[in-house]
């Protein structure tokens, strides 16, 4: 055969061939039924075509949530703490039950369910897992909820594609799973558009959640940061609720929970509502006894955002750093598994420092969000880091951060 009716030949099967190699979709549904009077939410996990799915091994907790395993194929749980889910051939489902309430040692709940609403976290409706598939497939993931009689709806930080069903996907991990804050049940919303972000700012109703100053706010501060973090989330889901939940902020992918009688704005100057969105928009994580990187840039930008946008004055600003000064006084270092509130008020200090080092030895052509931009693209930050990639951005040696605090 001539050479070029050989390539020829080559080529006609490999475009014959090439949907063989191409990914394999297999639909994932999850499906959510609340059951105010126990407590509890019964979760079903549900494969179109389980064939292609070898396992999933789920991560229980310690806490004894979760309850009444049913599965197709083969459900294997070797202790209180872990499960094995092998499913069974074609369409396959997991079933099981899981406590809601969430009460802290204090008595205030981190998830809570009445007979009127439910607010938790989706990572605890579906615990993380390990997942075990052919490398060809391609998990497409959907999340429906069946709601108890008079609630009206629900919210979730996930785009919506029906009533009451949202798409999962998140392209850096295998299993798509509804991590994130939810609300359903007789709840009120505000929407809007800020930039590239759908946002949205629900509570339940009577809970005195402040939904318009919210979202006047963020309308306030949103160009500032978009200016600071390259990644918009498509959606943005902000929830609240009063007491007994707990009386402050949480975040979480793509949204993020305020206590209703949260002040948008604290009389120290500074935002919880800010700090936590920082938290959602740089999804900075740390390691190697770094928490003062994220909660320290978090509290910095709270600050700074409102700065920026013109929303604090220089004797303001000033009177704040007498206050962080005064606070952290009693701080010998940073390095620690979870920063205290004095430690991540030394942190601030810090970084402002830093930020003003940064743009001397730069002529003010690069500042710390450069350096923050550069920590948004590590899987996880340790303080060996945050110097690298400063002095990367100085292009020098930094004083700033030859510190005992560090050390």
């Amino acid at each position: 055969m001539p050479a070029r009716l050989k390539l020829l030949s080559a080529a006609i099967l490999l475009g014959l061939s090439a949907p063989l190699w191409a990914a394999k979709k297999v639909d994932l549904d999850y499906q959510v039924r609340f059951l105010p009077e126990s407590d509890q939410a019964e979760v079903s996990l549900i494969l179109e075509n389980s064939d292609l799915v070898r396992s999933l091994t789920f991560d229980l907790g310690d806490k004894g949530y979760y309850s009444d395993f049913q599965a197709d194929g083969s459900w294997q749980q070797d202790s209180p703490q872990s499960g094995t889910w092998q499913p069974g051939k074609g369409k396959s489902r997991l079933s099981y039950r899981v406590k809601v309430n969430h009460p802290r040692q204090s008595g205030s709940f981190d998830a809570r369910m009445t007979p009127d609403w439910a607010l938790l976290r989706g990572d605890d409706l579906v615990p993380s897992a390990h997942l075990v598939k052919d490398d060809q497939v391609e998990l497409v993931a959907r999340l429906q909820f069946e709601l108890p009689k008079g609630w009206k709806g629900v919210e979730t930080g996930w785009p919506r594609i029906g009533e009451n069903r949202f798409r999962i996907d998140n392209p850096a991990r295998k299993l798509d799973r509804p991590t994130g804050w939810i609300l359903a049940g007789k709840i009120g919303s505000r929407r809007a558009r800020l930039g590239d972000t759908e946002v949205t700012v629900a509570a339940p109703v009577g809970e005195g959640m402040r939904r318009m100053d919210i979202l006047t706010l963020l309308t306030f501060i949103w160009p500032e940061a978009q200016a600071v973090f390259p990644r918009d989330p498509a959606k943005l889901l902000i929830v609240g609720a009063g007491d007994p939940m707990w009386r402050g902020g949480l975040s979480a992918p793509n949204s993020l929970f305020m206590h209703s009688d949260r002040p948008l704005i604290s009389e120290n100057g500074t935002s919880s509502l800010v700090h936590e969105l920082v938290h959602v928009f740089s999804r900075i994580r740390d390691t190697d006894k770094s928490d003062w990187i994220s909660e320290g840039l978090a509290e910095y930008y709270a600050i700074e955002l409102m700065r920026r946008a013109g929303g604090m004055s220089e004797d303001r600003y000033q009177a704040i750093r007498k206050k962080l000064i005064g606070w952290s006084k009693p701080v010998e270092t940073l390095r620690s598994e979870e920063s205290s509130g004095p430690s991540t008020a030394r942190a601030v200090l810090l970084l402002q420092e830093l930020d003003r080092e940064i743009r001397k030895h730069t002529n003010n052509q690069r500042s710390l969000d450069d350096v923050t931009r550069g920590l948004m693209r590590l899987d996880k930050a340790s303080t060996k880091d945050l110097i690298e990639i400063s002095e990367n951005v100085m292009g020098r040696a930094s004083d700033v951060l030859d510190s005992p605090l560090l050390r």
